[in-house]
């Protein structure tokens, strides 16, 4: 029989080498922030049109003031980007695979000396306002921007943003290093309409699961402030969603909010959103919203100004509007100190800061811990590299770095061919194959080849033998997508114009290092025909091309340009070299095969860019299989930014390895862990699924109703989350309940040095609602020699068992039993015990007041939508609608429904009021006519009959209704 405490007294959370996350409280009306010393001086010199020029991101200098510009909004996800050459660290959900935020911060505070590093120079997209970390969650690792993010688990998520952000403003909120922000709020975890597209948040999600991961960093005052999103929220575009209500009452410091790069023109008719009749509309309710800056139009802020001052001339905004968004802005700048003479106390580093001796070594711990043993079967890794005499390195990764949207431009490159043979020296030969094919295309019709140019050159078919200008090696990423890079001179294909706007945008030139751009020109397919012969068919990004995406040469010199389906040459794919054998030659008789596929952040998923397939590339999966079989001692990397369906080399492969896309220390972490030179630590930060089929659509945002995440899912999964191997052993004593939370001992039983990753997790077991299975509430990773014990301590407060109660819209910790585990991962617990605490007893609903209707309990049918458009959330009815109110007490007997609903469309609706089932027994029913617009509400009525007593109440709703409140008395 388990042993069981009775938590009686809060339990105090303390810092143990972890952070708590605490619920978000209820949302309140903001406290007017203090300003900064001279803010509110400076504020009241500036005249009106001073004031609207600051709203911009591009705020103009204004000289009388002795004001310089400034601009909000460098780029510094994991380092300093698109401003040159820079430290560049792992990608963020590497930083966080670490579960280190003592690292992550030290991290943070590098690139922040890094931006700090250009402010002598201050050249153009330089600020000091940094637009990270982005702190959505992971919950559909199909997201296009998973490397971005930390986490699909709030805690964690919170936990190392704010560290980050920590590194990154200095941590003195006083005195600001650099000013970051967390982005995107809120609930933006889809690419595909993601200007369109509404994610439905019901009350607990939002308050239980999204809010915490935004709040923790700016409650903690290490973040300035949020970017908002490009989607909507339960009917209400994210852009003007009002934060005084939300994030500003989560600190009583000023916040500088600003809007996504040109959303601001997502919200008038024009735009995608339609939200609003006009721009001065629309900016004037992104002020009203509790937003200061518009990041729209790029450099030129002239329709903002515009609009601003249409919306004062017709009264949407007055002048104190003005002043209260510019407040916000001249704090953090001064926060900064960006009115000092001499900068403050940051105003001192310089350039020499960037890429130094010191970051460098950060760099390489960081990619070191960010790696994860998947799997390691009879001792495969760590290898002994005084065995090891010849090695290979094979796959589309083995010899190469790449960078992704967010990333700096690389100071060097340690590969993972590089970072191995370093370490082996010169008593070892390794032997490098990227296992892709070289082939030449042959006009089937001419004889000609597809002939590489160069980046003076566009690609043209010649005429003769084919000879290097004529071999291109075919990179496969999945779905047929292909890169081909020239052999001529090791460039990749791409157009010189993907958007059209040059006069070369119809052709093609062999002259970047890697695929990139907004639009990714670099993508074809080579699509087979039925005579042996292959289309080629350019794959970009871009839309304006319509079906003129096929490739052909123009009869006059042989250039190769676009056009539809009936003008494409047909090909001959000529293999000149086999990736596969070349791989497998290479991998026969050697002491060790390491093959390194993975992803392309460019191309596999990225901004704009969903996943639709979770497993490794099929020339990848056919390359991993070939080498295995050609040597059993093979290990396989995986260099990818998300969770990968890696179901058969789960099973096959002897040893995998996860790393991100790391950095320019890639390599040299790699060696470091594949020789033992250091243990790997990593642990999975989201959970791993055996098949997409397991997941709902990736719109679907509800993670209670369809057991998203760890927390939920019942599935069997490839790897849970928190999952990491060691090349030690660890035992755990069983943990106990003290005044700082628990307690356990946990024991290096193995032969080697090593950090394990201790993870509190707990379950309520008796609740009004469901809950979840698991739930993180803090970790502590500790390093252990062979044979020492620690005993650590793991925060755990009687708040952290709160959830939020809809039945009276306020946290509460139920009365319950709760378990308690611990372990090395969610699906790896080593201890438990039962916590048996006095909380509440939530009373049955009371529905004889005004009740929201999104406070639901459960629903089907329906959508969460805007009340009004500047706040409120409403049920929208779909086909089939209802909505439950479980445990509802009617007493003596309920006799009158009362509504308030909206219906746009013309004709009548129905809300009926049935008990037990949305087929139950019918107590009432009310006609509701339309109200000729969407928030127009009008109140509806209906006598009830039989409603009596405890019931479950169902409302069921006719397709077009929207229902505001309602109450049964």
């Amino acid at each position: 029989m388990k042993r069981r405490t009775v938590l009686t007294v809060p339990l105090v959370a303390a810092l143990v080498g972890a952070v708590g996350v605490r619920p978000a409280s209820a949302a309140a009306a903001p406290a007017a922030a203090s300003a900064a010393p001279g803010v509110e001086e400076l504020l009241g010199k500036l005249t009106l049109d001073e004031k609207i020029s600051l709203l911009h991101q591009w705020q103009p200098a204004i000289p009388r003031l002795g004001v310089r510009s400034f601009r909000t909004g460098t780029e510094a996800l994991h380092g300093l980007a698109w401003l040159g050459k820079a430290t560049v660290f792992p990608q963020a959900i590497g930083l966080a695979s670490t579960w280190n935020p003592a690292l992550i911060e030290q991290v943070g505070s590098a690139v922040g000396d890094e931006v700090r590093g250009l402010q002598h120079e201050r050249p153009k997209g330089w600020g000091l306002n940094v637009w990270s970390p982005t702190v959505q969650l992971l919950r559909d690792p199909r997201w296009g921007r998973n490397e971005e993010g930390y986490s699909e688990d709030p805690h964690l998520t919170g936990v190392m943003s704010t560290a980050y952000a920590k590194g990154l403003s200095g941590g003195d909120p006083d005195h600001l290093k650099t000013a970051p922000l967390v982005k995107h709020y809120l609930a933006n975890n889809n690419e595909v309409r993601r200007d369109r597209t509404s994610s439905d948040l019901r009350p607990r999600v939002l308050k239980e699961y999204e809010e915490p991961a935004y709040n923790a960093a700016i409650s903690a005052d290490a973040a300035c402030g949020v970017m908002t999103a490009y989607n909507l929220v339960n009917g209400r575009p994210c852009t003007v969603t009002d934060l005084n209500a939300s994030v500003r009452t989560w600190t009583d410091r000023a916040l500088l909010n600003v809007t996504d790069a040109w959303a601001p023109n997502n919200l008038p008719a024009t735009g995608s959103q339609k939200y609003f009749d006009t721009l001065a509309e629309a900016d004037a309710a992104i002020i009203k919203a509790g937003l200061d800056s518009f990041t729209t139009d790029d450099t030129d802020p002239s329709k903002t100004i515009a609009a601003i001052n249409e919306a004062l001339d017709k009264g949407l905004l007055e002048e104190p509007d003005i002043d209260t968004a510019v407040r916000h802005i001249l704090d953090i700048r001064s926060r900064l100190g960006d009115f000092d003479e001499d900068g403050g106390p940051y105003g001192h580093i310089d350039k020499s800061v960037i890429d130094s001796p010191a970051h460098r070594k950060l760099a390489r711990r960081a990619a070191t811990e960010a790696i994860v043993l998947l799997k390691n079967d009879g001792g495969a890794l760590p290898l002994d590299a005084r065995k090891l005499r010849k090695v290979a390195v094979v796959g589309p990764l083995a010899d190469t770095l790449y960078t992704d949207w967010y990333s700096g431009e690389l100071p060097y490159e340690v590969t993972p061919r590089a970072g191995i043979a370093k370490r082996l020296g010169a008593g070892a030969t390794v032997t490098a194959r990227e296992g892709v094919d070289r082939i030449a295309l042959k006009n089937a019709a001419t004889g000609a080849y597809i002939t590489a140019g160069g980046a003076e050159t566009a690609l043209k078919e010649r005429a003769g033998e084919p000879g290097e200008a004529q071999h291109f090696d075919v990179f496969g990423w999945g779905q047929g997508v292909v890169t081909l890079r020239a052999a001529a001179n090791g460039k990749v294909v791409g157009m010189r114009d993907p958007d059209g706007s040059g006069s070369e945008g119809n052709q093609f030139f062999n002259d970047q290092d890697q695929p990139n751009g907004w639009f990714v020109s670099q993508l074809f397919k080579l699509e087979a025909q039925d005579d042996d012969t292959v289309l080629l068919k350019y794959s970009g990004y871009e839309d304006w091309l319509g079906d003129s995406v096929y490739l052909h040469a123009r009869e006059d010199d042989g250039t190769l340009v676009l056009g539809p389906a009936a003008d494409a040459s047909r090909y001959t794919r000529e293999v000149v070299r086999d990736g596969i054998e070349e791989a497998v030659a290479a991998a026969k008789g050697a002491d060790a095969a390491i093959v390194v596929v993975g992803s392309m952040p460019f191309i596999n998923s990225r901004e704009t860019d969903d996943r639709e397939d979770m497993g490794l590339a099929e020339t990848q999966a056919a390359l991993v299989k070939a080498v295995l079989a050609a040597n059993p001692k093979t290990v396989v990397v995986v260099e990818n930014s998300y969770p990968t369906t890696l179901t058969w080399e789960q099973e096959h492969a002897p040893a995998l390895l996860w790393t991100t896309h790391a950095g320019q220390e890639t390599g040299n972490a790699l060696a470091d862990v594949l020789f033992g030179d250091a243990n790997p630590a990593g642990r999975l930060t989201q959970t791993w699924y055996r098949s997409a089929d397991a997941l709902p659509s990736i719109l679907e945002y509800d993670n209670i109703k369809h057991d998203r995440t760890y927390q939920y899912f019942t599935g069997d999964v490839l790897y849970p989350f928190g999952h990491g191997l060691s090349y030690t052993t660890f035992r755990y004593g069983k943990p106990r309940a003290v005044r700082d939370g628990i307690e356990v001992t946990v024991t290096n039983t193995g032969r080697r040095q090593g950090a394990e990753v201790v993870q509190l997790y707990t379950r309520q077991q008796k609740s009004r609602v469901k809950q979840p299975r698991k739930k993180l509430q803090a970790f502590r990773k500790v390093e252990l020699k062979p044979g020492q014990s620690r005993t650590v301590t793991l925060p755990l407060a009687r708040e952290d068992l709160a959830h939020w109660d809809v039945t009276r819209s306020r946290w509460v910790v139920e009365r319950s039993a709760y378990e308690v585990m611990v372990g090395s991962s969610s699906g790896d617990i080593r201890g438990r015990t039962t916590l048996d605490v006095r909380g509440e007893t939530i009373p049955a609903r009371d529905l004889s007041h005004a009740t929201r209707a999104e406070n639901f309990d459960d629903y089907n049918g329906v959508r969460l939508v805007d009340e009004s458009k500047p706040r409120g959330t409403a049920v929208g009815a779909e086909a089939g609608a209802w909505l439950l109110f479980a445990d509802t007490d009617l007493g003596g007997g309920a006799r009158r429904l009362r509504a308030q609903l909206a219906k746009e469309s013309s004709g009548e609706g129905t809300v009926e009021v049935r008990l037990g089932a949305p087929d139950g027994r019918l107590a009432g029913r009310a006609t509701a006519a339309s109200t000729g617009s969407r928030y127009t509400y009008k109140e509806v009525t209906a006598s009830l009959k039989g409603a009596s007593g405890r019931q479950d109440v169902y409302l069921i709703l006719s397709e077009g209704l929207r229902l505001s409140t309602f109450s049964l008395r």
